[in-house]
């Protein structure tokens, strides 16, 4: 894929963009909260990977990771830069946070970290073992107890009992691991 983008074949950008298009764009939208910014980063995403398909190194993990972090450092990038100066919002407003708008960094820094840890766990998720998923799902999302997951999933409860607690503790991960565990290391490059 990465040989094609590098010869500028528009349909490896096509296939591409097909099997990645609703990771970025979901993950964006979580971490923004806003639709057309989601849209925006999604096309920013797929247009640095066009103009820069030798920035994906294969040493450095699967092109799916280096597309996830690229989504997350862009929607970091964009959250940062739609936080408001202090000096243009009213004179009450101001007076609230401080002279330095402290309480505004604050929040915005808060809020980039709630977006990462769930961007961290819907990665977490989506690349976790389809096993765990589908226990996860049926437990969480359809809210089985363990009893039916396992009836479901034509598994015995103390393996459906398992794939939970295995598929918990990935998860728990999203919320107590450092930022740098959310990517393989070496994909520090900013857009």
């Amino acid at each position: 894929m990465q040989q094609r983008l590098a010869r500028g074949e528009a349909a490896a950008l096509g296939e591409l963009y097909d099997r990645f298009a609703s990771l970025v764009h979901s993950q964006a939208h979580r971490m923004l909260d806003d639709e057309s910014a989601a849209d925006l980063v999604t096309r920013e995403v797929f247009g640095f990977v066009w103009e820069n398909p030798d920035a994906y190194d294969p040493k450095q993990g699967s092109m799916r990771s280096w597309v996830a972090r690229l989504t997350h450092r862009q929607s970091v990038q964009r959250l940062r830069g739609a936080q408001t100066s202090p000096f243009s919002r009213d004179y009450d407003d101001a007076a609230d946070d401080g002279p330095d708008g402290t309480a505004d960094r604050q929040d915005l820094e808060e809020r980039v970290q709630r977006a990462t840890a769930a961007a961290r766990a819907d990665y977490i998720v989506a690349s976790m073992p389809a096993p765990l998923r589908a226990a996860l799902e049926l437990a969480y999302i359809q809210r089985r107890d363990y009893r039916q997951t396992a009836a479901d999933l034509g598994v015995t409860e103390d393996e459906a009992r398992r794939r939970l607690r295995l598929g918990l503790q990935l998860l728990s991960t999203a919320h107590t691991r450092p930022l740098e565990g959310f990517s393989p290391p070496g994909y520090g490059r900013a857009l």
